[in-house]
């Protein structure tokens, strides 16, 4: 899975935060809040290649076009924990590291989730 820079990541939030589709002009004007003054055109550049990524989808029934994140933040994350994983020589070592840094309430959920299954 492709990583995100500072820009992607951050309009990725806003469309995960939202659940909705959003224009380039729209995220322009969330943007604007935390003192990011961005041309229209940068956003777009930017969900362009989020799309070219997968982490967009472009609706085109409208003008301007809308975008939408392809899954969920929880989809992400797990397919970055997946993806770490997966590069790790020995995984039940990591995995043991991981569960050892659990809160006690992380624990029992990995229990009842591991008990589901």
């Amino acid at each position: 899975m492709a990583s995100l820079g500072e820009l992607e990541r951050s309009i990725m939030e806003r469309l995960w935060a939202t659940g909705d589709a959003l224009s380039a002009y729209d995220l322009v004007d969330d943007l604007a809040g935390e003192n990011r003054r961005l041309a229209p055109t940068t956003v777009l550049t930017v969900l362009g290649r989020l799309e070219n990524k997968g982490f967009v989808r472009r609706e085109r029934t409208s003008r301007p076009h809308r975008y939408r994140a392809a899954a969920t933040r929880e989809d992400h994350m797990a397919e970055l924990m997946h993806e770490v994983l997966g590069t790790a020589g020995d995984r039940v070592a990591v995995l043991e590291r991981f569960v050892g840094q659990a809160s006690p309430e992380e624990a029992a959920a990995l229990r009842r989730l591991l008990d589901r299954r």
